[in-house]
């Protein structure tokens, strides 16, 4: 069984919350919009970590990190990439990305909208952590913590915080 530590959306900004709140993660995975490769540093210095670039994301993080990541975590084929969707409103590239590769798991950030749902048309669950930056238009930080054993997906959790508590 892994632990994962999942967010999205920093924009150069990492509560210390959150990393309290991965204590327990083997790994972290960054679903874009690190924003500061201090952002990349911090997260790779506590846990190590899988991450896609986000659209306001400069070339050292360009060349750092893919636009797109399709791994495996025990028996889990996952799909990451920053601008996705949501079932049944993919992006192009995200229809494209899961067809191909038939995730069981596919993240995504963007939005900086927290969603999790599960998608029938292509048998997958979908998590978009929201956002744990400063920047942006939302209310509130999210981050998501969940555990993958075998071929489940489970022990789902909602870290959230003020804006800028």
């Amino acid at each position: 069984m892994v632990e994962i530590g999942l967010l999205s959306d920093t924009h150069g900004y990492v509560h210390p919350r959150i990393l309290s709140f991965f204590n327990n993660c083997g790994e972290i995975w960054h679903a874009g919009d690190l924003g500061t490769e201090e952002v990349a540093d911090t997260l790779q210095s506590y846990k190590p970590l899988r991450a896609v670039y986000g659209n306001i994301d400069g070339t050292a993080l360009r060349t750092r990190f893919p636009e797109i990541q399709i791994f495996s975590v025990e028996d889990v084929p996952v799909l990451m990439m920053h601008i996705g969707g949501y079932p049944g409103r993919y992006s192009p590239k995200a229809k494209t990305a899961i067809k191909r590769y038939r995730p069981a798991l596919f993240i995504s950030g963007h939005s900086h909208i927290l969603k999790v749902q599960y998608d029938q048309t292509y048998k997958l669950l979908h998590i978009n952590p929201g956002a744990a930056g400063n920047s942006g238009f939302h209310n509130k930080i999210t981050a998501v913590r969940f555990a993958i054993d075998g071929d489940r997906i489970k022990d789902l959790e909602v870290l959230e915080l003020g804006r800028r508590s």
